[in-house]
């Protein structure tokens, strides 16, 4: 009997992203979605899939590192309005279910800083 082979050279990386109002992803209302493949070629329905692959393989696997360089100059209000966005799907054959919840979202923009991910 032959040994079952892999169908693709390379490891699966399909991934959805959403950005929801709201704090809990269970009765969150989800504003915006988009999916992502990176393997072999950068593709789905995200606006730029080349520059969301490169951003995501920087972060070697670890998605809080998309949150690392929040930009300094900006200020935001104190109100609380929770946005939570969201990593689902496999990433380089690994499972992945990652969540992260902004007081609002002048917040999240600020600390996303222009991050290709979640431009979307």
């Amino acid at each position: 009997m032959a040994a079952a082979q892999p169908s693709s050279l390379y490891a699966p990386s399909a991934l959805v992203f959403t950005v929801a109002q709201g704090d809990d992803v269970a009765t969150s209302t989800v504003v915006r979605a988009t999916t992502l493949s990176c393997a072999p070629t950068a593709q789905g329905t995200h606006p730029d899939p080349q520059a969301a692959c490169s951003a995501l393989n920087s972060t070697g696997g670890a998605l809080d590192r998309l949150l690392a360089s929040p930009d300094p100059d900006r200020a935001c209000p104190m109100h609380y309005a929770p946005v939570t966005v969201t990593a689902d799907g496999v990433w380089k054959g690994s499972r992945v279910a990652w969540k992260y919840t902004f007081s609002n979202t002048c917040v999240m923009s600020a600390t996303l800083n222009g991050n290709a991910v979640f431009a979307f």
